[in-house]
């Protein structure tokens, strides 16, 4: 059920036009619903716009100033008078059609402070703010006006002023790509220069002293704050460049070399939100909607040509070296980019992709995603990159209509891969004969990829140029019902309300960083500082599942960097509507039989009704609570870092009078993500609402329970 209030009240400062009103007011404020934040707007001496932000009387963002440069134009700083402003409040609940939760409140204040410059031009800007009760969101509109019409902008000036040297959870502000491992240090320490050496990216851009969104902050007070973005639209990419001395940040566009800009508009537009959670505990971080409501509701009508669902695929095999993604087998990511000689080590054949379906079809897994069939692949990492890329016509050993014909009598639903090799044009000019390709064959869902510098050269993967092709092939995509999984992609800012079929996406430093990179993969702290940075922008297909934590049979200098249990408690933790169950079948294979911790991959949901964190520290631990829409089954993820943590988990979230039985995956007694990752134990167990139980995690390890009401 949807309520909505909105009042809007005009605050015009004119003579005799409300009583009470002053023509030389210059600040204005909003707090949150239940009064806790408080933010205001004030204009400077030089009547420049400025904010500050409080938290419980607590100083939180400090005065902060606002402006914007362009090319060709004055910038557009001060000189500003406050013409009128707009206050309301607004109160919603929606529904998710597929996600963390089912019902999402959508209640905040809001304030409209509408500028105008004292000059000859009059340009006129308003700044927006909507403070919710864990955040807020501001934005810049531009109002269509006769003395701005088009602009390029060369920076967008917002400042976050902190009001101390916090810990920072953050990775280099790297224009093309955010696959960093995420560094913890004060405020002061982070220094994103000194780390553009990076050997296993294959695009990667950092000019300035400055970190990627969302960045995770904890103040000495032990407030959590996350600076982020929302409905990024038609706009660069914001990064947040770090000044050591004042302890601030300010927004710093990801750029054009051919624009010779950071953005091109026409006026009227409007910016992205820029966001800032507030929480006092670090798990209110994760359940927060804040991004999510401020995007625009679903544009595109009902989803339910997609299935939140697990899947398998011919991909790990390609990473530890097993097999190949091209037929000649020239592309070996044992060697990342050079590959090695020859070989018919082919990944994507019939017989393969059948001996993947069997499996999905006997272990009550839905999807089956086949990297490496299409034609192309001899060259997708080469210099001249356009053209490379053919969207529908398979190699010769894989036979696409009878694999497409074994999967559909297995019940197998078919996941396509589209890899553009960062050359999107290429993309667009086949982009609707593929997709009528897809549903023509019944499939209705595909990952998409874009490893590599983008063509044409001058842009950048999070610039506006790219941020505008990845919102095409939503468009797109949505007009044929295809739901999208992208790769190497624009960060996530809760444009998934607007156009549901944007499922997820990877945006961080993947699974798969463990099989071949060259600094030791993933560290144990990686994925429990995730959870608190990258997943708090949306839903990550991060491809869990590694049993064969080792490897050695194919890669004795690489492992996965957790232990069994671990990986389990991923497909809770990790949150996205689609999991991957990354190894291969016969890893998941123990003495002729499916090894007894495979139940819960099959068990475990991946659409839930609601979602709770139970306990968590950044980049140490996190243990959440998932509820399976439908069925009403729980399911409980827990994970550490390289320490070993002893863990207490209340289950009163479970329902009042009724009894649950669970099994709960476990670390052995002699678990360790490096010594022994394979040592785990299962064991059965009633649960009430009144039950505690307390869990030892291995070093890099975890836990995960599935809850069952009994009948």
């Amino acid at each position: 059920m949807k309520i909505a209030t909105l009042q809007i009240t005009f605050l015009l400062c004119v003579a005799l036009a409300i009583t009470g009103c002053r023509e030389t007011q210059t600040d204005y404020s909003v707090s949150s619903p239940d009064g806790h934040i408080v933010v205001d707007l004030a204009l400077s001496n030089s009547g420049q716009p400025y904010y500050r932000v409080n938290y419980k009387d607590q100083t939180v963002i400090d005065t902060s100033f606002m402006s914007f440069d362009f090319k060709d134009l004055p910038s557009l700083k001060d000189n500003f008078k406050i013409v009128n402003t707009a206050t309301g409040t607004f109160d919603e609940s929606w529904d998710m059609p597929w996600g963390e939760q089912l019902s999402v409140r959508n209640n905040y204040n809001e304030l409209i402070v509408n500028l105008e410059e004292q000059s000859e031009a009059k340009r006129r800007l308003s700044i927006h703010f909507k403070v919710y009760d864990d955040g807020l969101g501001f934005r810049y509109e531009f109002p269509e006006q006769p003395n701005l019409n088009e602009v390029l902008i060369t920076d967008e000036n917002t400042q976050f002023n902190l009001n101390g040297d916090h810990k920072v959870w953050w990775i280099p502000g790297d224009w093309d790509i955010y696959e960093h491992v995420y560094n913890e240090t004060k405020f002061s320490e982070i220094d994103a220069i000194t780390k553009q050496n990076h050997p296993n990216l294959s695009a990667t851009y950092i000019p300035e002293n400055a970190v990627n969104t969302p960045v995770t902050m904890k103040t000495d007070e032990g407030l959590y704050l996350s600076f982020h973005e929302a409905d990024l639209t038609n706009y660069s990419g914001m990064t947040l460049k770090v000044d050591h001395s004042n302890l601030d940040m300010v927004s710093e566009l990801v750029g054009s070399e051919r624009l010779g800009a950071k953005a091109k508009l026409t006026v009227p537009f409007n910016t992205p939100w820029r966001t800032i959670q507030i929480a006092e505990r670090a798990g209110d971080l994760i359940e927060s909607k804040l991004a999510l409501n401020l995007n625009d509701p679903n544009e595109i009508g009902a989803v339910d040509y997609f299935t939140p669902m697990k899947y398998v695929g011919i991909w790990w095999e390609m990473h530890i070296g097993k097999s190949t993604w091209d037929m000649e087998g020239s592309q070996d990511m044992s060697t990342w980019m050079e590959g090695k000689e020859g070989g018919t080590r082919h990944g994507a054949t019939t017989e393969n992709a059948k001996k993947y379906i069997d499996f999905a079809s006997a272990y009550g897994i839905r999807g089956l995603l086949v990297e490496g069939w299409n034609t192309g692949w001899d060259k997708w990492i080469s210099n001249d990159r356009e053209g490379v890329f053919d969207f529908m016509t398979p190699y010769a050993d894989y036979d696409f209509d009878d694999v497409r014909d074994y999967a559909k009598s297995k019940n197998v639903e078919i996941i396509m891969h589209h890899e553009t090799s960062a050359a999107p044009l290429t993309y667009e000019k086949q982009m609707d004969q593929a997709y009528d390709f897809m549903k023509s064959n019944g499939i209705n869902s595909v990952k998409t990829g874009y490893v590599g510098k983008i063509i044409p050269r001058g842009e950048y993967h999070h610039g506006q140029w790219m941020v505008n092709h990845y919102h095409k092939v939503l468009v797109e995509t949505a007009k044929k019902k295809i739901a999208v999984n992208a790769h190497e992609p624009i960060k996530a800012t809760g444009k998934r309300r607007t156009y549901p079929n944007a499922i997820a996406r990877e945006g961080l430093r993947g699974q798969e960083f463990n099989a071949w990179a060259t600094d030791g993969g993933n560290p144990p702290s990686h994925l429990p500082t995730v959870a608190f940075t990258r997943m708090l922008s949306g839903p990550i297909d991060f491809t869990p599942g590694v049993f064969n934590i080792k490897f050695n049979e194919y890669k004795e200098s690489n492992q996965v960097n957790t232990t069994l249990a671990h990986q389990l408690a991923l497909y809770v933790v990790i949150y996205s509507p689609i999991q991957m169950a990354c190894d291969l079948p016969e890893h998941y294979m123990l003495d002729g039989k499916i090894h007894p911790a495979f139940q819960f991959i099959s068990d475990v949901g991946v659409d839930w009704q609601q979602t709770k964190v139970l306990d968590g520290e950044v980049g140490d631990f996190v243990v959440i609570a998932r509820q399976e829409r439908n069925t009403g089954d729980w399911f409980v993820g827990g994970i550490t870092d390289e320490n070993e943590r002893e863990q207490s988990v209340s289950f009163n979230f479970l329902e009042e009078g009724k009894t649950y039985d669970a099994t709960l995956y476990r670390d052995g007694a002699d678990a360790h993500w490096d010594n022994n990752p394979q040592d785990y134990d299962i064991e059965k167990m009633e649960l009430t609402k009144a039950s505690d139980v307390t869990i030892n995690m291995a070093p890099g390890g975890g836990f995960a329970i599935s809850i069952v009401e009994r009948k």
